[in-house]
């Protein structure tokens, strides 16, 4: 049986039994865990949420094509010599040209109606231009611009809408909810284009009434999630507790609740903008969208679509910057879902 070595004197017995003299060994002083315990520096949740959020390569490219996209949304038009109504019929349908790589069919300016011939020797139209002239690589930003900014306004305010429905919802149950729950079904079984239908029939179509539109149905998927998670935190101990020292409802909703639920939230709301900006460029597909000469992703597939046999990059170019952008987000948002999660602190 194995001899228990405990002490030094336990070690020198062994060592003699075996006819060994302690001389013929030097004992190595290995520190043991206890010897170098080092407290580990504070971090807060939102540090550890972005060291993961920049940890996911594909969600920090959705974010810099994001940001890049805002950036040539402003930029572009402010810079440019044409503008994005600019109607000019002797340059119509011009296929695009960018100076450096005419040497690639694609932007050779050879494929449109309009050539590059004569005055217009040392045009350039990075995009072509459309069936009235305009520059195309103007009035895609434009749009995408606009675009952004009916997306982003809708879910603003969808998710204040949808964060105090269904946080009333959720925190204060009963009748209240049922009551709550039953008009949030109402609103829901109306399709959008409906009420947006209807509202044409009051308010002039336009960018203002594609917003409204949305804000009077987005917020139901927000209201949801933002419902089902306070039935999930509001029931523990800390909640209990706050009752118990006499906490308003309004006060624990919107000071022990809300922060506990505000990472679901962020990523709700960036799940919801490529929903919104698909939404207002299906609208424009339809003819319900932003009139002429404004411009948005979803006019300009419309309008594209009309010549795509004999002019394909009118209708190609806005697709894809459309498809870059929604791909973006929902990579961004993906990331977002990853650091906000709390799992992935232990892993």
């Amino acid at each position: 049986m194995a001899k228990i070595v405990r002490t030094q004197k336990d070690l020198d017995e062994f060592l003699e039994s075996y006819h060994v003299m302690p001389q013929d060994y030097e004992l190595i002083d290995i520190p043991t865990r206890f010897d170098h315990d080092e407290v580990a520096p504070s971090s807060t949740f939102m540090h550890d949420v972005w060291v993961r959020f920049k940890s996911n390569k594909g969600a920090l490219i959705g974010a810099a094509v994001i940001l890049v996209f805002l950036i040539l949304s402003f930029l572009c038009p402010a810079v440019s010599r044409y503008t994005f109504d600019g109607v000019d019929t002797a340059q119509q349908s011009m296929s695009p040209r960018i100076p450096g790589l005419t040497w690639i069919p694609w932007f050779s300016g050879g494929s449109g109606i309009v050539q590059y011939t004569g005055d217009f020797a040392n045009t350039f139209h990075y995009f072509g231009t459309d069936v009235l002239g305009r520059d195309l690589w103007v009035r895609c930003w434009e749009g995408c611009r606009i675009s952004l900014f009916v997306a982003g306004t809708a879910v603003l305010v969808n998710v204040f809408i949808g964060i105090l429905y269904g946080m009333i919802s959720g925190y204060f149950g009963g009748w209240v909810d049922s009551i709550m729950q039953r008009f949030q079904e109402i609103v829901n079984s109306i399709p959008t284009l409906v009420i947006l239908t209807l509202l044409l029939l009051v308010m002039k179509p336009g960018l203002y009434t594609i917003i409204v539109a949305l804000i009077l149905t987005e917020w139901i998927g927000m209201a949801r999630i933002t419902r089902a998670q306070v039935l999930k935190i509001k029931e523990q101990e800390f909640i209990l507790a706050s009752r118990t020292l006499g906490a308003s409802g309004f006060f624990i909703i919107f000071k022990k609740v809300l922060p506990n639920i505000f990472g679901q939230i962020i990523i709700m709301a960036m799940f919801s903008i490529p929903n919104a900006i698909f939404y207002e460029a299906f609208l424009a597909m339809v003819g319900l969208g932003i009139p002429a000469p404004q411009a948005s992703l979803g006019s300009l597939i419309n309008d594209g679509f009309k010549s795509i046999l004999v002019t394909p990059y009118q209708v190609v170019i806005p697709v894809i910057i459309l498809g870059i952008l929604m791909l973006s987000f929902n990579m961004m948002a993906d990331g977002l879902r990853d650091a906000f999660d709390p799992k992935m602190k232990e892993m």
